[in-house]
């Protein structure tokens, strides 16, 4: 027996993440554009956990299945925690990558900064169709670089050096994985959510 999840997202670099962290799990993951058009979720909380939660209970409530949703980003120490929730549209509602990396770029030079420091940050939440909440967070610190290095990841990998001279961006996904935000959250999330369905499915 196996549960039908739900990941609040089209992005399919997050949802290959998501599938290996939940491999061997008995659930069948499927992403929004597996079901049908929806409207966003408004997310208009005031943190990652917050909004992680209001996106995965409005899938939830439109697909009629248990729902996992992230909310990520990235904060820079010199621009004061920005991005932060609004990384994913920083240049604007439905904003890409490029555009996105070209703000950060320039809110920097602003502010005559060719380096900072800077987390990335992701928190994780599950809601059941029974209301069942299960949350995680993780987190990897960093130098924002205004010097662009490497052509994997997505978002703003790079950007973000993990030491002097290498960026998410050159790392395989294999030590992505083992480092990212993400990575962390989904290795505190998954003994959670093992157990809920160990308990669910029996």
């Amino acid at each position: 027996m196996t549960k039908k999840i739900v990941i609040a997202t089209k992005n399919l670099d997050k949802l290959r993440e998501l599938e290996i962290a939940f491999k061997g799990l008995p659930v069948e993951i499927l992403s929004l554009a597996d079901i049908a058009e929806f409207p966003d979720a408004i997310e208009n909380g005031e943190t990652f956990e917050e909004n992680a939660e209001i996106k995965a209970r409005f899938f939830s409530e439109k697909t009629g299945l248990a729902c996992i949703a992230d909310d990520s980003g990235l904060e820079v120490e010199v621009l004061n925690g920005r991005p932060g929730i609004y990384s994913a549209r920083f240049a604007g509602y439905h904003a890409h990558d490029v555009t996105n990396n070209y703000k950060l770029i320039e809110e920097m030079e602003k502010v005559g900064a060719t380096e900072s420091p800077a987390d990335y940050y992701c928190a994780l939440c599950f809601i059941d169709t029974d209301g069942t909440k299960i949350c995680s967070a993780g987190k990897v610190t960093g130098t924002i670089k205004v010097d662009a290095k490497g052509q994997g990841g997505f978002g703003y990998d790079p950007y973000f050096y993990i030491n002097d001279d290498k960026t998410m961006a050159e790392l395989t996904t294999e030590e992505k994985d083992l480092i990212s935000h993400r990575g962390v959250a989904l290795r505190n999330f998954v003994p959670k959510l093992k157990e809920w369905l160990s308990c669910t499915l029996e």
